[in-house]
């Protein structure tokens, strides 16, 4: 059965990333096998059947009448008949998207990382695939704990980019990422406890049919507790505000390839529980307000600091944490197309920064340098990747015809539908700043004069680059102009599964 490729979807990177750490001084080796798994992660999605899988147990007893037959009258007619006694993972259009869009931005990662690279980093290829894998087990999981589980483990995958990573203070930032983890991660793993013990299962879909069909209190303290503290786990998982300075932070201490997974890392991570928070906790009444208020938070300060930044890696950071707030706005208004909205803007996300993280990337490697006041004059040497560049910042900005258009005008009409115009008007408002902040540091880095002591070394552009840059945008044009390739799959997960 093609159903027994969804658990591959993570065992294979696993594997893999623990073959690179054994073969880390064997070059060729290490090149090869990167290569290979990483043209067969965005692969297996579109292989693998739509339908459930299940780890260490079985399906729910009423599932199967026969083995539900021999047990006694009192089991057969109980709720115990219908929860989930192990770890499911379940895989639909929905995941299918963003688990392709995964791991096209892993290949691109990995193979930009590959050819820029004289000597194979063994460790950072077991890091970017250990954390591919992670992120895909928090996009299939059905399990709360189990995502936690894989949010840990993707966590500690990023703190070891950014070590592996040849930038200065990276060593700090990490630092101060684990140290925040070591709050925000128990804080989440409390909330799942509490969560465990008020409904007795820690499969989402049971939680939800205890809490829908009143078997506990939906309003006990035990509940109302748990959602403070997984609500605050979230907000560190996605890098919202107050944890905004130190995701963006992390973003910029990365090599730019490095950068562009972990944004993607983040997106799908914030999503993902997200998703899970909204099932669960969407009946409180102050749960849509929390959700719209720390979303517009991180549009206004995301675009604020990044107007502030001359480090070009810290200016796209700061716009890729504002722009996550547009997928919050989705989840708050809490209609069928403002989720869809949402979802889509996540996925456009991850297309356009990681873009703009690798086009941008190849100003730092030909000058060493990201500072916007130091650089000047890069059109002429590379005039069709500043260009596929410029539409990529258009794309993040929001200008038709391209994704980000389309995502963010949806958003707005959700906001218009839900009689909330002051949100659409800070939606548009935000970004126009944005254009602005991109357009700023592109003449800096592209239009206005070379400064007298830029030095550019004269090596080609890495193909590879070239061709990931041409392809993410490829993307961006033809999710721009055929939008229904993605919003009727999201769509169908907003109408089933959350609304």
């Amino acid at each position: 059965m093609m159903n027994e490729l969804i658990p591959l979807m993570v065992i294979i990177p696993i594997i893999c990333a623990l073959l690179l750490n054994l073969f880390h001084k064997k070059d060729r080796t290490v090149k090869l096998l990167a290569i290979f798994v990483a043209i067969v992660i965005p692969a297996i999605p579109l292989l693998a059947n739509y339908g459930v899988y299940f780890f260490g147990g079985h399906a729910p007893l009423i599932s199967d009448p026969t083995l539900l037959s021999t047990l006694p009258a009192n089991l057969q007619n109980s709720t115990i008949a219908l929860f989930h006694p192990a770890v499911t993972y379940s895989y639909e259009a929905f995941q299918k998207i963003f688990i392709f869009i995964l791991g096209i931005v892993a290949f691109f990662a990995i193979f930009t990382s590959l050819s820029q690279n004289k000597r194979v980093s063994g460790p950072l290829m077991f890091l970017m695939f250990m954390g591919t894998a992670a992120v895909t087990a928090i996009m299939l999981s059905d399990d709360i704990f189990h995502m936690y589980v894989f949010f840990e483990i993707a966590a500690l995958a990023q703190t070891g980019i950014i070590l592996t990573s040849k930038s200065d203070n990276n060593y700090e930032t990490a630092l101060k990422y684990m140290i925040l983890g070591s709050i925000g991660g128990p804080l989440l793993l409390l909330g799942i406890g509490f969560v465990l013990g008020a409904v007795g299962s820690v499969n989402i879909t049971d939680i939800v049919y205890a809490i829908s069909h009143n078997l506990v209190d939906p309003l006990s303290p035990t509940l109302l507790f748990a959602f403070s503290l997984i609500f605050f786990g979230w907000l560190y998982v996605s890098g919202l505000p107050p944890f905004h300075t130190i995701k963006s932070g992390i973003y910029s201490k990365a090599l730019p390839n490095s950068a562009a997974l972990l944004q993607t890392f983040t997106v799908i991570t914030f999503i993902s529980i997200g998703i899970a928070i909204f099932r669960i906790f969407s009946y409180l009444p102050f749960f849509k307000t929390l959700i719209v208020i720390f979303s517009l938070l991180a549009m206004i300060l995301g675009v604020t600091m990044a107007i502030m930044q001359t480090d070009f890696r810290k200016m796209i950071a700061f716009l890729a944490v504002g722009e996550l707030g547009y997928i919050g706005l989705g989840f708050g208004l809490a209609t069928q197309l403002s989720i869809t909205a949402g979802l889509f803007q996540a996925l456009n996300e991850i297309i356009v920064t990681a873009l703009l993280f690798i086009g941008f990337g190849t100003i730092l490697y030909l000058t060493k340098t990201s500072n916007t006041k130091k650089l000047g004059g890069m059109l002429e040497h590379n005039p069709i990747v500043a260009i596929m560049v410029l539409i990529g910042g258009f794309a993040m900005a929001g200008v038709p015809p391209l994704n980000g258009f389309q995502s963010k005008l949806m958003i707005v009409q959700a906001s218009l539908d839900s009689g909330f115009p002051e949100i659409s008007i800070i939606a548009v408002l935000v970004s126009i700043v944005t254009f602005m902040v991109f357009m700023k540091a592109y003449h800096s880095i592209y239009l206005k004069p070379k400064p007298n002591d830029l030095v550019v070394s004269d090596k080609p552009l890495p193909k590879s680059s070239i061709v990931a840059i041409g392809v993410l945008l490829l993307i961006c044009i033809i999710l721009g102009l055929f939008p229904q390739l993605a919003t009727d799959s999201i769509s169908q997960l907003a109408m089933g599964g959350l609304i």
